[in-house]
């Protein structure tokens, strides 16, 4: 049901993936596959779901041998996210298909698939590497991995380090949500507002390294704008964990509180329960003189998000989660595998605030016939149209504005500035009742 909510969503994202892996695995629950290297598609592909379910039997009859394959299991919620999900498996059926690889899916119906999904594969002793998507695999790559020490592992967001065989992708939210807190707060000063907001999925340690760098930003673009403008502001931070990744009602229902409460921007961290949150400045801006574009708006995450509804948001804080699977695989095949945290922040391009460029690329990258269909659905008549749109709405926030988070991403790089990084509860809370950005900056260790 779920699925059929976003039905339409998900049409540019997997004809896109159609194209990328040749045969593709998706469905909502049950365990299955997909092979890049052969190039029958199946009748559902023909139709834009691009889905075929196999058993884990069927999964094993690759005959190509230890290395010509490799293999992913997504967290609950799973592909069609248009986020967390959706951008691991990019990452991988392009490294698939540059190197010649079976690559095989596994969709976690719940937290009890995780640990029997990854023994389904490691068992089988033919993949170069298991990807598992999400920090609540945590303990079951750990246990796994020392079941299989001969099988290479990486799990993405996972606190994995005593292990020769699992690497742990790991990227620097912090960073990016930075940009994305000091965009919204100086939004918000600019337009005489003074509260923003953040709704995230699950209270896990990930999320609070998204909320401690959107809470940096924030205060640190109270400071500017004092020294831009000669004004004193304070923004407040309106904050819920919905505790879901995969209930866009959740997200929603969070969202219309926060916009009522007074948020002028609202960042979405909930993966598909964020696209919830879309709809909600939808519905508030529709509400208020039919407008097609904020403010108030949102801000998308992990990937290019802003597609999904232009005039809504704003820009998204990219996760280039694509990239941290990619660069995995290649490290299994060339020999420089290394277990440990590979980390990737906004100097090594593994985060980013979305440019029109970034969200026109992922646009193009999809099938003429699918580009058709999503541009008849946004109300479009050409791909030129819909960039148009995109850079007008960015043309309802200042220049100024734009330079600002600019600034402060280029201090983050050279070092000058520091964001902080929680992954406790103690941490977020020191975070929370920090008053300036200076002082979240001495808890960044």
């Amino acid at each position: 049901m779920k699925k059929a909510i976003f039905a339409l969503l998900l049409i540019g994202l997997v004809g896109f993936s159609v194209v990328a892996s040749g045969c593709i695995g998706g469905g909502g629950g049950g365990k299955t596959s997909t092979t890049s290297s052969s190039p029958t598609k199946t009748s559902t592909e023909a139709s834009g779901t691009g889905t075929t379910t196999q058993s884990p039997s069927q999964t094993a009859t690759s005959g190509q041998g230890y290395k010509g394959a490799i293999a992913i299991v997504y967290d609950v919620g799973g592909r069609g996210d248009l986020s967390f999900n959706d951008m691991a498996y990019l990452g991988a059926s392009k490294a698939a298909k540059d190197f010649n690889l079976q690559l095989v899916e596994l969709q976690s119906s719940s937290e009890d698939d995780y640990y029997k999904n990854l023994e389904t594969l490691a068992k089988e002793k033919k993949y170069a590497l298991i990807i598992a998507v999400g920090f609540m695999m945590t303990e079951s790559v750990e246990a796994i991995s020392k079941k299989y020490p001969d099988q290479k592992f990486a799990i993405v967001d996972g606190d994995v380090y005593d292990r020769p065989n699992v690497m742990s992708i790991k990227f620097k939210e912090n960073e990016g949500s930075a940009l994305a807190g000091a965009l919204a707060a100086l939004i918000a000063a600019n337009d005489n507002k003074n509260k923003v907001g953040i709704v995230l999925g699950m209270e896990i340690p990930v999320l609070y390294k998204f909320e401690a760098g959107y809470r940096f930003g924030v205060k640190w673009a109270e400071d500017y704008y004092k020294q831009k403008q000669g004004k004193d502001v304070s923004i407040d931070v309106i904050y819920q964990y919905t505790g879901s990744f995969n209930d866009a009602a959740k997200g929603k229902a969070a969202a219309d509180a926060q916009l009522q409460d007074g948020a002028w921007v609202i960042y979405q961290v909930a993966g598909g329960t964020g696209l919830g949150v879309f709809n909600a400045v939808q519905e508030y801006l529709k509400s208020h003189g039919d407008k097609k574009m904020g403010p108030p708006f949102a801000i998308g995450v992990d990937s290019a998000q802003d597609w999904i509804k232009p005039g809504v948001i704003i820009a998204s804080m990219m996760k280039r989660v694509d990239v941290g699977v990619y660069n995995a695989v290649k490290a299994a095949l060339d020999g420089s595998f290394k277990g440990g945290a590979l980390e990737l922040g906004l100097k090594e391009g593994g985060v980013k605030l979305s440019t029109v460029d970034d969200v026109m690329t992922m646009f193009n990258s999809l099938p003429e016939d699918r580009q058709k269909d999503k541009l008849k659905e946004l109300g479009f008549n050409s791909k030129d149209e819909l960039r148009q749109f995109l850079e007008n709405t960015r043309k309802q926030v200042p220049d100024w504005i734009w330079q600002a988070v600019d600034e402060l991403q280029q201090k983050i790089i050279s070092g000058e500035i520091k964001v902080p990084a929680p992954t406790n509860k103690d941490g977020i809370e020191k975070i929370r009742s920090a008053g300036t950005w200076q002082e979240m900056e001495q808890l960044a260790g």
